[in-house]
């Protein structure tokens, strides 16, 4: 008696009404449909976003990589060609490949180094390090584009900063960017002064996760600074330091406003800065070869996916042996 009171209600008039489970229920559903519907409306502008800024550039830069398109034509479908002769005929293809493997280098190695004794460096609590950590990341904020204008009147050859510094101990004018293998360099030394800071931000966030009850264990155990470093810090910021990693090749490979801003659009000296992203603005803004140029994109992304799968494995594999 007592269940069918509580399944159903009669009202006054003797009319059997719905379970007060069931209303509920209904209600229940009806306000997570809302909700549901509030979300979508609220997350669409950006699902539109990527759609049009992100999902349809890809796509349409994918179709014009087998296609011949100069801005002004139609495109004209043309197969792999564009892919054959990057490959196969194009010797500028293999000097911006040697070139940008070079400069990666140059880059990664001194900027995850100096990144990492940097953030260890602010990590410490010493007296004015709160002005240190401000003028290590002003880097970060600045332009491009202005600070290499800026680094461009410090290389010069005759009047620099850097060679009147350089004369002061007695070393002569260096040709920082005259010559094509110290272009390179001057290059890997202006992106190395802009992606220190992003380094240092992020391994120094990882280095204040690091529990200091493991430094105290280790300074029982008679462990030093280096080892401490070595033994206890590197091993619980291997995830951080694989994303800088990962992050500084990325900035690398795809470098471009940096290289153009500080010897021009033609990878000059020479060829000694013509990189992959100098490569690729000369053929879709400089000779309207769209498509060879949307080739040359996807080549470049498949490289970045090929080097950012191998570092995520070898970390992962890392973690796995730790």
């Amino acid at each position: 008696m007592s269940a069918s009171v509580d399944d159903a209600v009669l009202d006054e008039a003797g009319t059997r009404t719905p379970p007060r489970k069931s209303v509920h229920r209904v209600r229940r559903g009806r306000l997570a449909r809302r909700r549901e519907r509030a979300g979508w409306l609220f997350v669409a502008p950006n699902l539109a976003a990527v759609l049009v800024f992100l999902l349809f550039p890809l796509g349409f830069s994918l179709y014009l990589s087998f296609h011949a398109w100069d801005l002004f034509s139609p495109p004209r479908f043309v197969g792999t060609a564009n892919y054959r002769r990057l490959f196969g005929s194009d010797p500028l293809f293999l000097i911006a490949m040697r070139n940008t493997a070079v400069f990666t280098v140059l880059t990664l190695l001194p900027t995850v180094a100096i990144g990492l004794v940097v953030a260890a460096v602010l990590n410490r609590k010493l007296a004015g390090v709160g002005l240190f950590r401000t003028l290590a990341f002003l880097p970060l904020v600045a332009s491009t584009v202005a600070m290499a204008v800026v680094w461009r009147f410090m290389f010069t050859t005759d009047d620099g900063l850097l060679n009147l510094v350089l004369g002061w101990f007695g070393v002569g004018p260096v040709p920082w960017l005259t010559d094509p293998d110290w272009a390179l360099v001057s290059l890997s030394i202006v992106t190395v002064w802009k992606s220190v800071p992003f380094a240092t931000v992020i391994l120094l966030a990882a280095m204040q996760g690091v529990p200091e009850t493991l430094y105290e264990a280790a300074k029982i155990d008679g462990a030093g600074a280096v080892r401490r470093f070595r033994s206890v810090t590197l091993p619980l910021i291997r995830g951080p330091l694989s994303f800088v990693f990962v992050i500084t090749v990325i900035n690398s490979v795809q470098a471009f406003d940096q290289a153009y801003a500080l010897t021009g659009g033609n990878g000059g000296p020479e060829t000694g800065t013509y990189l992959l992203g100098i490569m690729l603005f000369q053929h879709a803004f400089g000779f309207y070869e769209v498509g060879y140029a949307s080739a040359l994109a996807w080549v470049i992304f498949a490289i970045l996916l090929a080097l950012t799968i191998l570092q995520l494995r070898l970390a992962r594999r890392a973690e796995t042996e730790l």
